[in-house]
């Protein structure tokens, strides 16, 4: 079934404790639209770079039969640079560098072939952006997903929250959600951020899984324990990406089904952090994602008398 994605497609440069990378390709909309691939080959992408973009990334999106109908490109202008450097823990960051470039005036188009997708992943970008995207498609998708960070959050908290009650599901991490509700205990949190619109919600928690909240029904996933990881950018995008992607092929939105897609988001951000930027995203097998999914499985399953 149809997907459509509206995000960032940018240059980043990271540091790591692994090392570091001069400019890679990376956005959120490059990490969530290479997961979602894997599942959905109706995979529609709306995004801005500059003429500096390499042809050459935008035939590798195409060879992973993703539409890019929708990416503009803007002669005589620059694509989103971001530059980081990781701290030891890997859990925390410092922003070096932000050039907007492209995406400071961010007016995102829909092609006429984009219409009536069935799903619809509002990547991470300002909350004006992501209504104007709802506000342009003529008929409502099936399912609306939207990301979100603390920038917004801090910036944007009334354009944010004004948007919360036009989406299904809004996926955050844990210091977003407490940002956002003043409330440091997640069940509560998560349950106020339904009571502002949001029927599902899920809060990612880095190393320490995820949490997807729906009505009375809570679901814990757990991170998958790597030996190294190399780079943790694009790695909730990529589950964003792997979520909405298996939702997408499987045209299944019950609770359970919605667990079992934050079991695959979570198995294809396990790939994204094993090697810099979208590089390990770029040549999986369907082998070693099932492979992957098994050992989830397998590291929660258990058994016990009562």
């Amino acid at each position: 079934m149809s997907l459509l994605t509206v995000g960032s497609v940018a240059f980043d440069a990271l540091e790591t404790p692994f090392g570091k990378t001069d400019k890679i390709i990376g956005g959120a909309a490059t990490y969530i639209t290479l997961s979602a691939s894997y599942f959905t080959k109706a995979n529609n992408l709306v995004a801005v770079v500059g003429d500096d973009f390499p042809q050459s990334m935008i035939d590798i999106f195409k060879d992973h039969g993703i539409n890019t109908e929708g990416l503009e490109i803007r002669q005589g202008e620059k694509t989103f640079f971001w530059s980081g450097k990781y701290h030891n823990d890997m859990n925390s960051r410092d922003t070096v560098e932000v050039q907007l470039n492209v995406m400071g005036d961010f007016n995102p188009v829909i092609p006429d072939a984009y219409q009536n997708c069935e799903y619809l992943m509002l990547g991470n970008t300002a909350p004006a952006v992501q209504r104007m995207v709802i506000e342009r498609l003529t008929t409502r998708p099936k399912l609306i997903v939207l990301d979100t960070m603390n920038l917004w959050i801090d910036i944007a908290n009334d354009d944010l929250k004004s948007l919360l009650p036009l989406v299904d599901v809004l996926v955050l991490n844990d210091e977003e959600a407490r940002m956002l509700t003043g409330d440091y205990a997640l069940v509560r949190a998560a349950a106020t951020i339904r009571a502002m619109g949001p029927k599902t919600v899920i809060i990612k928690k880095g190393e320490h899984g995820a949490l997807l909240f729906q009505d009375e029904h809570i679901f814990y996933a757990p991170a998958l324990p790597l030996a190294e990881v190399f780079d943790p950018t694009g790695a909730g995008d990529t589950f964003a990406g792997g979520f909405i992607g298996y939702l997408a092929k499987t045209g299944d939105l019950s609770f359970d089904n919605m667990k079992r897609a934050v079991i695959y988001g979570s198995a294809m951000a396990s790939f994204c952090v094993e090697k810099f930027g979208a590089e390990r995203m770029l040549n999986l097998s369907q082998d070693e994602i099932y492979d992957r999914v098994k050992q989830f499985v397998r590291l929660s399953a258990f058994s016990v008398e009562l």
